[in-house]
C-alpha cells in the first residue's frame, strides 16, 4: 500500500513539472492581424513562356522560358555525359529571374536527328530519311537496342543531375516529331521510326521512379490509339505526369483536342501541371489568342485558362501582336494564386487560414512561414477554391508572414492577397452589352460590316475578299467560304442559322457581331 501511495504522489510531481513547460495551446489567446498584401508579380511556375531568343526575354511579364534540348549535346561517347549546355542555359534564365521548361528531342522537321554519333555508327542502326511539311528529315531507328537503352539511360542521368533542381519547372518529354507524339506527315511505322509501345510502356514507368520532384510531362496527343500504349495499358494512365497542349486555342479546340485531355482524365490537374503552346495553325491564332474578352474565335484566353487549369502556356510571339503588360496580365491569371483569409497569432504560434484562388494548383512544396519559421502543412496540390489552416510555432504583433518554398529561384518570390484585399477574378462580358459590331482587326483594314434583318454584308473598301470563315463561341466554323474576286458580300442569316455572338474572319480582317 505504501508503495502504491508513494508512485501516485511522484506521479502527481511530475505531472506538475512537466506541465510548467507546456506551452499555451494554439488556440489560447490569439489576435487576429490584419495584412495588406496584393500579387503584383508573375507568379513563379506560371505564366506565359518565352524563348531565350526573344528580344524582350528580359521581362517580369514571364517567369518562366521554353528551350528545346538535343541528346547528342549531352552525349557523344557511350557513358560520358556532359551537362554543360543545360547548366549555362538555366544559369542564364536564373540571371534574368525566370525557371525553365527543357524538352529533348531527337526528330524535328528538316533537320537531322539529335541520336548520339556513337550510335550513329554502329553498323546496325539505320536510320530514314523522310520528307515532311516539305523538308528532308531524318528519324531515329527505334529497332536498335543501343537506342533504347541509352534512352532509359538518359532520362535516369537526367534525374540524378536535375530532378529538384529549383532553375529547372518543368521537364516535357515524348517521341515523335518536335517530341509532341506524332508523325503526322512523313515515314509513321511504329516500333522503327517510332519507339514500339512495348517500349513506351517500360520508359514511362522509368520516368515514375526516377524524377521524384520535378514534374515531368507529355504531348495531349499520346492519347492516341496508334502511338501509344495508353488505351490498352489503362494502369499507365495512374502515373502522375502532366500534359501539355501544342495547339492551344485553334478554332476546333473544342473537337480532338478536348477529347485528348479528357482522355487523360480532366481532374489530372489536380496532382501534375497542364501545359501547352498557342496554336500555330494560322497567323491569325497567333496574332489573336490574347485579345481582350474574345480571344481569337470569341472564347476570352482567361476562359481556356479556368476550364483546362493551364499553369503555362508557350507563347514566344505573343510580343510581336501584344504589349508586355497584356502579357503579363494573362500571366497573372494562369497557376496558383493564394490569399490569407485569416492570420491569428499570439506570442509564440499563429494560426493561417490560406486559400488558392488561382485556376490550378501548385506542384511544387510550399509553405506559409512565420518569422521563418515553417508549417508543417504543404500548399502542394491546394486545388482552386480549396483552405487549409496552418499551425506555425512563432508568433508575435509585428510577425512577417511569408510562403517560402525550395523550388523556387532565390530571387523569386510567391506573393499572396493578404486578409483585406480581394483577388483579381475574371468576369466576361455580358452579351448584351456587346455591341452589335465590334472590330477585332488591326487598324490597317478597313472591313465593314452592316445587317439587316436577313442578311449580313462585309464590305472590304476596294480591297478583295479572298475567305469568309464564321464561327460561334465555342470555335464551332459554321460557315467557310473560298471566294472569287470580291470587294464585298452579303450573306443570308438563315445560311448560318445562328443567332447570338458570332466571329467572322476574312483575309481583310475580322470582326465580333451579336447579331440579335
Amino acid at each position: 500500500m505504501k508503495h502504491f501511495q508513494n508512485t501516485i504522489f511522484l506521479q502527481i510531481i511530475s505531472f506538475i513539472i512537466l506541465s510548467s513547460h507546456v506551452k499555451p495551446a494554439i488556440g489560447q489567446d490569439l489576435q487576429e492581424v490584419v495584412v495588406d498584401k496584393e500579387i503584383t508579380g508573375v507568379q513563379p511556375l506560371t505564366g506565359i513562356v518565352f524563348w531565350p531568343g526573344n528580344s524582350q526575354v528580359e521581362t517580369d511579364a514571364i517567369s518562366l522560358e521554353f528551350s528545346y534540348m538535343l541528346y547528342n549535346q549531352i552525349v557523344t561517347e557511350k557513358g560520358i555525359y556532359d551537362w554543360s549546355a543545360v547548366e549555362t542555359l538555366l544559369d542564364e534564365m536564373a540571371t534574368r529571374n525566370h525557371q525553365a521548361v527543357l524538352r529533348f528531342r531527337f526528330t524535328y522537321p528538316g533537320k537531322t536527328t539529335a541520336v548520339p554519333d556513337y550510335i550513329k555508327a554502329l553498323a546496325d542502326y539505320n536510320e530514314t530519311e523522310g520528307t515532311t511539311e516539305g523538308q528532308t528529315t531524318w528519324f531515329p531507328d527505334w529497332t536498335d537496342q543501343e537506342l533504347r537503352d541509352f534512352t532509359i539511360d538518359f532520362y535516369k542521368k537526367y534525374a540524378e543531375k536535375y530532378d529538384g533542381d529549383p532553375r529547372l519547372a518543368y521537364v516535357q518529354t515524348g517521341f515523335g516529331l518536335w517530341a509532341e507524339y506524332h508523325i503526322y506527315d512523313g515515314p509513321s511505322i511504329i516500333g522503327e521510326t517510332f519507339p514500339s509501345k512495348e517500349f513506351q510502356s517500360s520508359f514511362f514507368k522509368h520516368l515514375d521512379t526516377i524524377f521524384v520532384q520535378t514534374n515531368w510531362s507529355i504531348s495531349i496527343d499520346a492519347a492516341s490509339s496508334t502511338y501509344s500504349p495508353f488505351s490498352v495499358e489503362s494502369e499507365l494512365l495512374d502515373i502522375n505526369f502532366g500534359l501539355f497542349d501544342d495547339s492551344f486555342m485553334h478554332s476546333s479546340h473544342g473537337g480532338y483536342n478536348t477529347q485528348s485531355w479528357n482522355f487523360f482524365d480532366r481532374e489530372r490537374y489536380k496532382t501534375a501541371p497542364a501545359g501547352g503552346e498557342f496554336s500555330y495553325y494560322s497567323d491569325y491564332d497567333q496574332h489573336n489568342v490574347l485579345n481582350e474578352d474574345i480571344g481569337a474565335y470569341g472564347t476570352p484566353f482567361e476562359i481556356f485558362v479556368e476550364n483546362f487549369h493551364m499553369s503555362y502556356i508557350n507563347g514566344n510571339d505573343q510580343n510581336r501582336y501584344q504589349t508586355l503588360d497584356r502579357i503579363k496580365e494573362a500571366s497573372m491569371y494562369m497557376g496558383y494564386r493564394f490569399k490569407v483569409n485569416s492570420f491569428k497569432t499570439n506570442s509564440t504560434n499563429s494560426l493561417v487560414e490560406i486559400e488558392n484562388v488561382g485556376v490550378a494548383p501548385i506542384y511544387y512544396d510550399a509553405y506559409v512561414t512565420v518569422n521563418g519559421v515553417r508549417a508543417n502543412e504543404t500548399l502542394k496540390y491546394l486545388s482552386p477554391g480549396e483552405k487549409l489552416t496552418c499551425e506555425i510555432a512563432s508568433g508575435g504583433e509585428s510577425s512577417t508572414l511569408t510562403i517560402e518554398s525550395d523550388y523556387i529561384l532565390p530571387t523569386q518570390e510567391i506573393e499572396y492577397y493578404g486578409t483585406v484585399n480581394e483577388p483579381y477574378v475574371y468576369v466576361p462580358k455580358d452579351p448584351e452589352e456587346t455591341l452589335h459590331i465590334e472590330k477585332t482587326s488591326s487598324p490597317a483594314k478597313r472591313l465593314e460590316v452592316t445587317m439587316s434583318d436577313d442578311s449580313i454584308m462585309l464590305n472590304a473598301n476596294g480591297q478583295e475578299l479572298a475567305y469568309v470563315i464564321i464561327y460561334d463561341l465555342q470555335g464551332k466554323v459554321l460557315m467557310d467560304l473560298t471566294l472569287p474576286s470580291t470587294t464585298q458580300i452579303s450573306i443570308p442569316k438563315s445560311d448560318i442559322q445562328a443567332a447570338g455572338i458570332l466571329v467572322i474572319r476574312t483575309n481583310q480582317g475580322s470582326v465580333r457581331i451579336l447579331t440579335q
